[in-house]
């Protein structure tokens, strides 16, 4: 800014003055015909308001002395720029332009790569070499540049959220219509192919996964896709995303796919609720009837067990075990009876105990009956 604005006083006072010269209202002025104030032709060289005889320096002199001053070159003026001129009468402005070169050099050739990163180097804009971590030097700028990659990230990518309004339909192998949500997580594994072989790696990553996603569940039932077969759809959908992202030499690892969201679409929502109810209670009564089953079948495996006991010991012993058994049953039968003793030749008077123990029986409900009317 300083040499620029050095030029403008000499170049304003040339414009103004004019290569002949201003106008001057001394007795050597231009009265406006041409000629100096004696009737003659004026020297353009000589410098307005000094006679022509005179031996101060002209115009053009004065715009170069200016000039000179400007650039550091006069005897009293100062260095390049704001610089302060050696004791030899020199600028410091080769020393100045050392230290830009030795920053530059410094800031373009050393550089520091962090632990979890990586320092890709290109050399004119072609793929060099790969850094480690640590400091390493290259070639200055632009000669070669180094472009520093995070590998340890984990970066994640959400398809289909629950919170959005769209809805990500999917098609089971059996015709059937889901609403999806999932995450992808992924980090880098060759920074030189991640930088060079994809132009845009969140979007390519998102399609990848959107078609292997689509492609397992066609392979699934409805059942399998709400349910019962998400970690091996997750599993089988992580593979096949790798397998195409490394035939796209990608440079990028798949960390693992989360299914966060499986339901019917939202126009059937409520009608798939009612049928999932109905298949709940439905699955109830089996498990109902099941355990009945098996109440029932454990109950005649124990009397079987008990009927084997039994003949084990009527083998050892028939008449014995034979009349034991005859006693049992007609006790069994006989306990819940009224019986009649008749014996020949006389009459026995007996006592009716059943019928009395009855009664009693019915004596004691009816009091706990009144009791609880009382109590109300």
């Amino acid at each position: 800014m300083k040499r620029f604005f050095g030029w403008m006083p000499g170049i304003a006072s040339a414009m103004v003055q004019g290569p002949w010269g201003g106008k001057s209202d001394g007795p050597e002025g231009n009265d406006g015909s041409g000629k100096g104030g004696d009737g003659g032709p004026r020297n353009p060289w000589t410098q307005p308001g000094r006679a022509p005889g005179g031996k101060g320096p002209s115009a053009i002199e004065e715009l170069l002395r200016r000039s000179r001053e400007s650039f550091g070159q006069g005897g009293g003026g100062g260095g390049f720029g704001n610089l302060p001129p050696r004791p030899a009468g020199k600028t410091l402005w080769p020393a100045a332009v050392g230290i830009l070169i030795l920053l530059w050099l410094v800031l373009t050739c050393f550089h520091r790569v962090g632990p979890q990163e990586r320092g890709v180097v290109t050399l004119l804009g072609k793929y060099s070499r790969t850094l480690s971590p640590g400091i390493s030097l290259t070639l200055p700028a632009p000669l070669e540049n180094v472009t520093t990659v995070d590998v340890e990230e984990i970066r994640a990518i959400d398809i289909g959220s629950p919170s959005a309004q769209s809805e990500n339909l999917v098609l089971t192998g059996d015709q059937n219509i889901i609403d999806l949500a999932y995450s992808v997580r992924w980090n880098i594994r060759s920074p030189e192919l991640y930088l060079f072989q994809l132009s845009d790696p969140d979007a390519t990553v998102r399609e990848v996964a959107e078609s292997a996603m689509r492609s397992v569940v066609a392979s699934v039932s409805l059942d399998d896709a709400l349910g019962a077969g998400r970690t091996e759809i997750e599993q089988q959908v992580e593979q096949r995303m790798q397998e195409i992202l490394d035939g796209y030499r990608s440079g990028i690892r798949v960390q693992g796919v989360a299914i966060k969201q499986a339901d019917p679409p939202t126009a059937v929502n409520d009608a798939f609720k009612a049928v999932s109810a109905a298949q709940q209670t439905a699955q109830t009564y089996l498990n109902e009837a099941r355990a009945a089953a098996q109440q029932v079948t454990a109950k005649a495996q124990g009397e079987a067990a008990a009927f084997d006991k039994v003949y084990e010991q009527y083998k050892l012993s028939p008449d014995v075990t034979r009349r034991r058994m005859y006693y049992e049953t007609m006790e069994g039968v006989l306990s819940n009876v009224d019986k009649t003793l008749i014996e020949s030749g006389n009459v026995t008077p007996f006592l009716p105990l059943p019928e009395l123990k009855r009664r009693a029986q019915g004596a004691a409900a009816s009091s706990g009956a009144a009791a609880a009317e009382g109590g109300q």
